[in-house]
């Protein structure tokens, strides 16, 4: 008789535990009382203490610039660095947010009387099911080109939506393809890459690719006129600190005004070997990382095994997006409609949902987005 929802990606509403070390710093940022609390790790405290020594008058409650803390914007750059092995990052071109998506939306928006601003969106991306997904998370240039050329006419399109990795996993063939459509169509590339540290399949040798790291490997040609827009959050999955509605952008060929927020150094610099929370902190993130990776396993073969359903594997993220191979005389039905229950005509994986929570007491989202496919899924 009770629903866990779990669309939204939460970790911590689903009952996983918050990283011990993110909210210790937390704690004693907020409470600095506590830096003199010898119950709390050496390390813990002294990161704390950099970081009330950044804000002005020791507190975080003090203005920073609209951009953010200079000194986690720093460490943002220290990390985007190393990450994409040596390709520069610029602090200015950092700005910390509590909801950079919103931000980038805004920005791009045309003024009153233009026409409307139109940003492709390609699918999956977390809440949406493409036709794509039988033969596996790939981006059809085919169908970008289509879309972009349908749209202009009645909308002005302006930017193109990536998420990276999972949802269209990153392989760089696939990066490049789509920075070369972007810089043909004059798009913005505006890349969602909070999955960063959810690459599940290490037996693969799978690793995280940015954008941004393609796209400087790519040449002057794109490197220097492609506009980009890379952001990360707090609520990845191995940290998860989603409430605290903390994220960052690294803006690259382009000069945006956006907001401000706070301690994101701490998941992009965790504890050193050698230092006190280091153990502790390994061993929480890698418990994480390991339950999610086995968890989408587990599901995956759950699901494979099932008859009438295929599931291409996780690639990265936390979604599953199976494939319902449904009968005819099941679909017919929900074109029909249920004339007793009032219900009109559904889409079939609607209808495949319902029964199952009617049924089974199992509740899933359906995976219809819209489109013209006749594929049916659920999410």
């Amino acid at each position: 008789k009770e629903v866990i929802d779990v669309s939204s990606g939460d970790p911590h509403r689903a009952g996983m535990k918050p990283v011990s070390f993110v909210r210790q710093v937390l704690a004693a940022c907020l409470y600095p009382e506590l830096l003199t609390d010898q119950s709390l790790p050496l390390d813990v405290r002294l990161r704390a203490q950099r970081l009330l020594e950044a804000c002005d008058g020791g507190s975080v409650g003090s203005y920073t610039a609209s951009s953010g803390l200079l000194h986690v914007r720093q460490s943002i750059a220290e990390f985007i660095i190393k990450r994409d092995a040596g390709v520069p990052s610029c602090t200015k071109n950092v700005f910390i947010s509590s909801g950079s998506q919103k931000i980038i939306v805004r920005l791009l928006a045309s003024g009153e009387g233009e026409i409307q601003t139109g940003v492709l969106t390609p699918m999956p991306s977390p809440h949406t099911l493409p036709t794509l997904l039988d033969e596996g998370w790939a981006v059809d240039l085919d169908e970008l080109h289509r879309a972009v050329t349908t749209a202009r006419g009645r909308c002005q399109p302006r930017a193109i939506y990536i998420s990276n990795p999972g949802n269209l996993t990153g392989n760089q063939e696939s990066i490049e393809e789509v920075i070369r459509f972007a810089a043909a169509e004059g798009l913005l590339l505006f890349v969602d890459e909070v999955s960063m540290h959810s690459v599940l399949r290490l037996d693969f040798n799978s690793r995280f690719i940015s954008y941004k790291r393609v796209l400087f490997e790519m040449g002057k040609e794109y490197a220097e006129t492609v506009e980009l827009v890379s952001s990360h959050s707090l609520s990845c999955s191995c940290i998860a600190e989603c409430g605290q509605r903390a994220g960052y952008m690294e803006i690259v060929n382009m000069d945006p005004e956006v907001m401000h927020f706070l301690a994101l150094d701490l998941m992009l610099n965790p504890p050193k070997p050698g230092d006190p929370s280091y153990d502790t902190h390994t061993q929480e993130t890698l418990l994480t990382r390991t339950t999610l990776s086995q968890n989408a396993q587990r599901a995956l073969e759950l699901l494979s095994d099932l008859p009438g359903i295929s599931c291409q594997p996780a690639m990265g993220g936390i979604y599953l997006y199976p494939c319902l191979h449904l009968p005819s005389e099941f679909t017919q039905l929900a074109k029909v409609g249920n004339v007793t229950r009032t219900m009109l005509e559904v889409e079939a994986d609607v209808l495949y949902c319902q029964k199952l929570l009617e049924e089974e007491g199992v509740f899933v989202g359906a995976g219809h987005h819209g489109g013209t496919t006749s594929s049916h899924h659920v999410r």
